[in-house]
């Protein structure tokens, strides 16, 4: 079977339809409406692209989650990504949309425009062939991202370490599910009763790093694929927990994700990274022990010490009408925000829910708002 083949099946038509009548039997039963948060942008543009909240019964709802990498940074880590790239002889790195996320004055993408050297990345590895060929350069990499791309960023480090390059630095920003997932239960503002799981962070850790959520707040977590069939399969597993009063970790997404996760992965990033105690998220605040940093031993690559002086860590406020924060914890729809679609457009973003791709406000504007009363 080809791999396109592959693909359509995980977005047959009559598969999704099955699913839906599967489910709707089952949510017939159910004791209290199901309130699931996909704590992953990615499974938020499948669930909107897709249309699946329309053919699924009226008890079951998505809440948005903290899960988009770009949409978590704060304005302060931004001006640091700016600071760093106005610096003479110097090339800053990042991946993706954190080019076009606005900072407190300015964003990635108008420092570029005034001639700053600032690259995106196709894949973190590129740093090193960047640094090769500008060797009369600082390289800085600006690493963002959940648990699925630290592996990278820890083989840049290892291949830096071990080669003993001199002009690459890094500036760490990646963070960690569990924490999130934390941070929006505790207060019990969102009234959660289910969570899918994020797919790519668990092809490294493994699903048991969501056990001991489980347990505390008994709420059943199912990890999912980003394919509509996956997304569908998932609601049918937390419907089914619900009505016979489980809450217990499930894997759908099997082609990919087990247990225990990627061991060789995680022991790279064990080697050369360690828990912040510490780290303000976008719109939520700070967060324990909710990001990481490079260890002290490599702290001569660590950018946020070695350029500290350039640094400010004021924390910054968001734009007084984004609501990108009450958004990403699962206390409101883009659709409730004033400047929705008007002011804030991805041409024109004033948060970072919709600069960014995996960004919930712009999975609305690009596919339509809908009703989730």
């Amino acid at each position: 079977m080809e791999l396109k083949d592959l693909y359509e099946g995980f977005r047959n038509p009559q598969t999704i339809k099955s699913f839906a009548s599967e489910i709707a039997k089952e949510a017939e039963s159910l004791a209290e409406p199901l309130r699931v948060m996909e704590v992953c942008g990615g499974h938020t543009h499948t669930i909107m692209k897709y249309g699946l909240l329309q053919i699924l019964p009226k008890n079951i709802k998505f809440v948005h989650g903290p899960g988009c990498p770009v949409c978590i940074m704060p304005k302060e880590r931004i001006d640091h990504a700016i600071s760093l790239a106005k610096m003479d002889n110097t090339i800053l790195c990042t991946l993706g949309d954190m080019i076009r996320v606005p900072g407190s004055y300015s964003s990635l993408a108008l420092e570029r425009a005034k001639g700053a050297d600032i690259r995106a990345l196709y894949s973190p590895l590129d740093v090193i062939k960047i640094s090769k060929e500008n060797s009369n350069k600082n390289v800085i990499f600006f690493a963002i991202g959940f648990e699925t791309t630290t592996p990278m960023t820890a083989a840049v480090i290892d291949y830096v370490v071990k080669n003993r390059i001199s002009n690459v630095y890094f500036h760490i920003n990646h963070v960690l599910v569990p924490p999130a997932v934390r941070a929006i239960m505790n207060p019990r503002k969102a009234k959660i009763n289910a969570f899918i799981g994020p797919s790519h962070v668990s092809v490294i850790t493994g699903s048991k790093i969501y056990e001991p959520l489980s347990d505390e707040y008994k709420t059943p977590i199912v990890v999912s694929g980003f394919e509509p069939v996956d997304v569908m399969e998932a609601i049918l597993l937390l419907v089914k927990q619900k009505n016979v009063g489980k809450a217990e970790v499930e894997i759908e997404y099997k082609r990919s994700v087990t247990r225990d996760g990627n061991i060789k992965a995680q022991e790279l990033i064990e080697k050369y990274l360690e828990v912040r105690g510490h780290f303000r998220w976008r719109g939520i605040g700070d967060i324990p022990e909710s990001a990481l940093k490079l260890k002290n031993e490599y702290s001569y690559l660590d950018a946020e010490i070695l350029f500290k002086d350039r640094l400010s860590n004021e924390e910054i406020d968001d734009h007084k009408q984004c609501i990108c924060g009450t958004i990403l914890q699962g206390l409101a729809y883009p659709q409730d925000c004033k400047v929705f679609a008007k002011v804030c457009t991805p041409s024109n973003p004033l948060g970072s829910c919709m600069v960014s791709d995996e960004g919930a406000c712009n999975a609305y504007y690009r596919y339509g708002s809908i009703d989730n009363e």
